[in-house]
Formats: structure tokens, C-alpha cells, sequence
């Protein structure tokens, strides 16, 4: 049986997918811990959090590109006497520009913070989950890990792949514990992400019934993982797209996607 107060930890919690993963589920009852760089916007949304729902929130800001972030993070919930028993994987970015346009140390933060923490802080804090016979944890991925690479943002696609495969193996082992893992995959999805990334204009291109709001990714995340659905792509529009993708020959698939991703990619690095 869940908690009567569910204590979530969400990170990339400063804005976008993060920042709405926090309101719904304070909504629906749960503490939360917040995490992501920018203290200042963690701190807001806990007061909003707190004066609106009355949930118990915990700030603990860190940069998970540090080798060392997630330890020290998973130390200092313990030293608080807290227990997760939501574990939300949302802190990402998008590197712009091709492969070799970016140096080593660009491309090292970003694997560190969309592959090597979601799979740390799963590492550290399923034994718990597994020990209170109750856990979800909900990586972020995306569309893009199911449709072929594109040219520009060379790892972006990888690494939402990778979070695909490591969810599907991670609920196979523990869905018999009472801890459901599952894949989040949406589309494009208003935020600030493609502000940050430099693509926003290229992003105004695309027609608007591609686009979901985070609150309806959200939704649909929490209850994909609730009835223990391990892939979940997210709209319509979306699924239809997943679905053609894997109809398609490897060879079309990848000439469309050669096509497509300029409309969408930007391949001079910022």
C-alpha cells in the first residue's frame, strides 16, 4: 500500500515537465523534494507548493553534471530522515550543433546528466522502494527514442533511447516488489527547452497540433506508471508517428528523418 503522503523526488524540478510533475502530484497529496540548479525558481515553486497544497517541500538544489551530485543528494535526503518513494528522472537538455561541433567536456556533462544520474539515483534509492514494497519511478524520455537519429543534437536521441531500454529491464526486475518503472515518451511539448537550446524559431515552424502542454504529458505520465505500463508514448499524434516509424523500412525511415530534422535541428552549434 502506497504512503498516505507519497515523498517525491523530481528532478530538473526548476521549470517545464519538472515543474509540473511537482504541482500535479502536490495536487494529488505527495511531499516532494526539488531538485535542479536554479535555487531561486526551486524555492518559488516550493512556497507555491507549500501555500496552495500544503505539501511538506525540500530544496536541495545540485548540478548533476557533478560526478559527485547524486551521492551527495541521496546523503542529504537521508540525513533528513526521508524516504523516496517517487523517484521522477526529468532533468535534461538539448546540446545544438553536430558531434565534433561541441568539445569533449559539452558532450561528458550532458551523458552525466540524462544517462549516468537517472541510473544513479534509480541505484541508490530502489533499495528502499524494494525494502517498503512500494516504489514508481518515471524516466523522462522521449519520442525521439524510437524514431531514428537526425542529424545535429548527436546524443539527444541516444540518450532518450538508452532511458527507454533501462526502463523496460529495471520494471521486468522489480514489478513483482510493488515498484512500477516506466518509460515517459512525449513529443514536443511547450516549455522553455527549445528557448534554452536556441530553437525556438525553428520550433514556431511546426504546426501546432504536434505540440502538447507539460501538464497533459503530466497527466499522462502518472497514470501510465500507476497501472504499470512500462513504455508510454504520449498523444495521439505521437503513437501515430511511433507507429508508422516501425513500419517503415530502416532506410526510408532514416531518409525522412535525414528530411524532416532540418526543419527542427540546429547544426551550427550556439
Amino acid at each position: 500500500m502506497p504512503p498516505a503522503r507519497p515523498l517525491t523526488l523530481v528532478t530538473g524540478a526548476s521549470a517545464g515537465i519538472g515543474a509540473a510533475f511537482a504541482r500535479d502530484l502536490a495536487a494529488r497529496g505527495h511531499d516532494l523534494i526539488l531538485t535542479a540548479r536554479r535555487a531561486d525558481r526551486l524555492e518559488s515553486l516550493a512556497d507555491e507548493l507549500r501555500t496552495r497544497h500544503g505539501s511538506t517541500v525540500t530544496v536541495l538544489p545540485a548540478d548533476l553534471a557533478d560526478p559527485q551530485a547524486v551521492k551527495a543528494l541521496c546523503e542529504a535526503i537521508a540525513q533528513r530522515g526521508l524516504a523516496v518513494d517517487w523517484l521522477i528522472n526529468n532533468a535534461g537538455y538539448g546540446v545544438p550543433g553536430t558531434f565534433e561541433a561541441n568539445d569533449w567536456a559539452t558532450h561528458e556533462a550532458f551523458i552525466r546528466v540524462l544517462m549516468t544520474a537517472p541510473a544513479e539515483l534509480a541505484w541508490r534509492l530502489l533499495p528502499g522502494m524494494r525494502q517498503r514494497g512500494y516504489g514508481r519511478i518515471i524516466n523522462v524520455a522521449s519520442l525521439a527514442g524510437h524514431v531514428p537519429g537526425s542529424a545535429g543534437h548527436t546524443l539527444y536521441a541516444a540518450s532518450k533511447a538508452y532511458l527507454i531500454k533501462f526502463s523496460q529491464s529495471l520494471a521486468l526486475e522489480n514489478r513483482h516488489v510493488g515498484v512500477h518503472v516506466s518509460a515517459l515518451c512525449p513529443g514536443f511539448t511547450w516549455s522553455e527547452f527549445h528557448d534554452v537550446t536556441g530553437t525556438r524559431e525553428l520550433m514556431n515552424k511546426l504546426p501546432r497540433f504536434m505540440w502538447q502542454t507539460a501538464e497533459a504529458v503530466v497527466r499522462e505520465g502518472y497514470d501510465a506508471v500507476e497501472r504499470g505500463e512500462i513504455v508510454h508514448v504520449t498523444g495521439g499524434v505521437n503513437r501515430f508517428i511511433k507507429a508508422l516509424t516501425k513500419l517503415l523500412p530502416d532506410r526510408l525511415a532514416l531518409w525522412l528523418s535525414a528530411r524532416e530534422s532540418k526543419r527542427y535541428r540546429a547544426l551550427e552549434a550556439n
